[in-house]
């Protein structure tokens, strides 16, 4: 897996937004690398970029033994630059994730999370704000335990409809989540950073009046 340090991370975000991300991945054959857009950000001007940390749950219907063993594990497995990617399995029985869990994983260097279901603790985790982005499906008080089980992490996932594996990277927005295989990761960087810059000019010459046809003839950019 590719490393990624901080303040790499930290201008991917800055600069890039999961619109012009998709369209790279189009253009290199990736077509449905988006979640469905079932998830949603706390609050809207949420940006988010890092390395998939995924895991996996199922709800169950009585006690386990240890209901937080595996969980705990693998909140505490979390490395720097990572994002965490819980597949709930589409389930909102409980609310999965919450303030506490956060703390842990940003004393690890976690930039944020993505739950397929519920989040609860919802004021505290809006006022980690940028420190720790949270973007869920919907919100419950119920704790997690007898109503989830987490079976394993660091494996594939599927979450909001797109496979994930540990080491992808993420972003996501006000405008979905997307999902970049680690393999063509760089290169999608660097074609993403020169469309932004190309994304500029055709937007400078629309605003001084051009015509969009002509633009996009010169540029082939919309």
């Amino acid at each position: 897996m590719d490393k990624y340090d901080k303040e790499f991370l930290d201008y991917l975000q800055s600069e890039l937004n999961t619109a012009v991300i998709c369209d790279i991945l189009d253009e290199m054959g990736y077509r449905n690398q988006a979640m469905s857009g079932r998830l949603h950000p706390l609050d809207d001007s949420y940006k988010l970029v890092g390395v998939a940390k995924t895991v996996l749950s199922y709800d169950v219907y009585e006690m386990p033994d240890e209901p937080y063993k595996t969980e705990i594990e693998a909140v505490d497995s979390v490395k720097e630059g990572e994002l965490v990617v819980c597949c709930t399995n589409g389930s909102n029985s409980n609310g999965f994730w919450g303030e506490l869990m956060a703390t842990a994983a940003i004393a690890r260097g976690a930039r944020g999370v993505v739950v397929d279901g519920a989040v609860r603790d919802i004021r505290q985790l809006r006022e980690m704000g940028e420190n720790f982005p949270v973007f869920a499906t919907g919100r419950n008080p119920l704790d997690s335990k007898g109503r989830c089980l987490v079976a394993d992490y660091d494996c594939p996932v599927v979450c909001d409809g797109i496979l994930v594996h540990s080491g992808d990277l993420i972003f996501a927005d006000v405008d979905g989540i997307v999902v970049v295989p680690s393999d063509c990761a760089r290169e999608v960087f660097k074609r993403a950073l020169d469309k932004v810059q190309a994304e500029n000019h055709v937007r400078r010459e629309l605003q001084a009046g051009a015509y969009l046809k002509d633009v996009f003839e010169k540029y082939h950019i919309l």
